[in-house]
């Protein structure tokens, strides 16, 4: 004997069976990030490093050479322009001196953005800093001071700001 309630039981128990099997749904999402250009200090930003003109004779009349070592090595996104400026010091008076630590004589130096001592580094001067490895980037300065050879004896020393930009 057929009941017609068994009937639409049925129906409806195969109507919602099919429906999960067959049934499907499909949407797209966009994915994205966005990359900004930038520069990293690595090692901290408290070591920029040091230009040490060594010791010489209280005597000598030479020109002095040096180059900034160690400290701070940069990395930057390739292509990034990054440029420096470097303040006239703590001794600031028509250009930048050391200071004696014992007294208040001084000695001028210049500071120079090449190593064949050609492009002069003005006080605060905005200059680029040209890279070849970005993940390896050194600050180029290179200061020079030629001796007197009357100054007193003792240190000479003086603080310089830098200041990066990109």
């Amino acid at each position: 004997m057929f009941n017609h309630a068994s009937a639409w039981l049925l129906l409806i128990g195969a109507s919602a069976w099919s429906v999960g099997l067959t049934a499907a749904t499909s949407q797209s999402f966009q994915v994205s990030a966005t990359v900004t250009a930038g520069c990293l200090v690595v090692g901290g930003v408290s070591d920029y490093g040091s230009l040490a003109f060594g010791s010489h004779s209280a005597l000598s009349t030479s020109t002095v050479s040096a180059a900034l070592t160690g400290g701070v090595q940069l990395q930057c996104t390739p292509g990034v322009t990054l440029n420096m400026t470097v303040d006239g010091g703590q001794y600031n008076s028509s250009g930048r001196h050391m200071q004696l630590n014992s007294g208040s004589e001084r000695v001028a130096y210049q500071l120079y953005s090449d190593a064949a001592y050609s492009q002069s580094l003005g006080i605060s001067q905005s200059v680029a800093v040209v890279y070849s490895d970005a993940n390896h980037i050194s600050l180029p300065i290179y200061g020079r001071v030629q001796l007197s050879g009357s100054q007193p004896g003792g240190t000479y020393s003086d603080v310089l700001q830098v200041q990066l930009s990109w």
